[in-house]
């Protein structure tokens, strides 16, 4: 897969993409922001968990059914399935709530709804996907 590695991101993070070693027909993007304080908003961590919903809403759709891979913190992980919201949109999604725009993660999250139905609230992440910093 072309897509899989690690990038710089423009928040000064680091982006690692790769297949999900429990979901083969999803991807997994951790964003690592590297103990930086600005990107662990709570404003920032809704946004994020937003967009880990919708994500969840198109896999439910697909037929498959997980959690939503995400932890708050400096260290955030998601899962997207594969065949569903396209590699570039998701990226560029989490690129840009890392920059504070929430747009385009109220957009993905407002098509999953009007496709799929409400986005379920967000719940406390898995211990298996809450990562701790330090």
């Amino acid at each position: 897969m072309p897509a899989s590695g690690r990038y710089i991101t423009p928040g000064g993070g680091r982006l690692t993409i790769r297949k999900a070693e429990k979901n083969a027909a999803h991807l997994r993007f951790t964003l690592d922001h590297l103990g930086c304080p600005v990107q662990c908003t709570e404003e920032k961590n809704t946004a994020f968990r937003r967009l880990a919903l919708a994500a969840e809403g198109y896999c439910v759709a697909a037929g498959c059914r997980h959690h939503p891979a995400f932890s708050d913190g400096v260290l955030r992980c998601f899962e997207a399935r594969t065949s569903t919201v396209p590699l570039a949109v998701f990226v560029r999604t989490v690129l840009a709530v890392e920059l504070g725009d929430r747009s385009l993660a109220d957009r993905l999250v407002e098509e999953a709804k009007a496709r799929f139905g409400p986005v379920r609230q967000a719940q406390e992440p898995d211990a298996e996907d809450q990562v701790k910093a330090g």
